[in-house]
């Protein structure tokens, strides 16, 4: 059984926790102050540690911080506990600053994503970006009746997305594997077009779905 690590302990970090245990996978959350989780974990069952310790342990990581503290965790960690394993990353680089006309604003730029400079700065793990483009009440199994969602990724090892794609088949998702990381440049900002029916409308319970001919 895989030990999946969540790096984060935000309402998407619970989510996606549950979601793994869920669906057979051991997986421990994390903090700074592993302690604020003590009720997450008495009610789930999934244990809590430091960042370092839950990404030494697990086999697979999640990283579901806040983008503009995600490079300062991953450098907590230190490049030694990330080396070769595969980092789910669910990231989207949101600035601090209020959405303008439901629209958030973006510390990168068009020519950039998050992900190019977590991959850059930590060369020796494998992301994945993934799980940026919806939110934490539709990202397991999700049920609409228009059919199955679809789930953009991306990353520069197949390997890797291959077993990314499993776990989206586990939890309910077409796949739609966009290319190497500098395709994050394109599926960063889907968060932004997820997110105007939500401020526009306080609409959140949406997905995306490509739609062939």
């Amino acid at each position: 059984m895989k030990k999946i690590g969540i790096l984060g302990s935000s309402t998407v970090a619970q989510t996606l926790a549950a979601g793994f245990r869920k669906h057979g996978y051991e997986a421990r959350i994390s903090s700074r102050t592993p302690a604020q989780l003590a009720d997450f974990t008495a009610a789930s069952g999934i244990a809590a540690g430091t960042y370092s310790d839950v990404a030494a342990w697990g086999d697979t990581l999640v990283l579901a911080v806040k983008g503009h503290v995600a490079k300062a965790v991953l450098r907590q960690i230190g490049e030694s506990r990330l080396e070769g394993k595969v980092i789910l990353d669910a990231t989207n680089p949101i600035a601090e600053a209020p959405p303008n006309h439901g629209v958030l604003e973006y510390f990168t730029g068009p020519n950039e994503s998050l992900m190019e400079e977590l991959q850059s700065a930590f060369p020796s793990a494998r992301f994945v970006k993934v799980f940026n483009s919806v939110g934490a009440a539709r990202m397991v199994n999700p049920v609409f009746a228009e059919g199955t969602p679809t789930m953009f990724i991306c990353g520069n090892d197949a390997s890797a997305k291959a077993d990314v794609k499993l776990v989206l088949d586990q939890f309910g998702w077409d796949t739609f594997d966009a290319g190497i990381a500098r395709a994050a440049r394109a599926i960063e900002p889907l968060a932004m077009l997820w997110c105007i029916p939500g401020f526009m409308q306080n609409s959140w319970t949406h997905a995306f779905k490509v739609v062939w001919k």
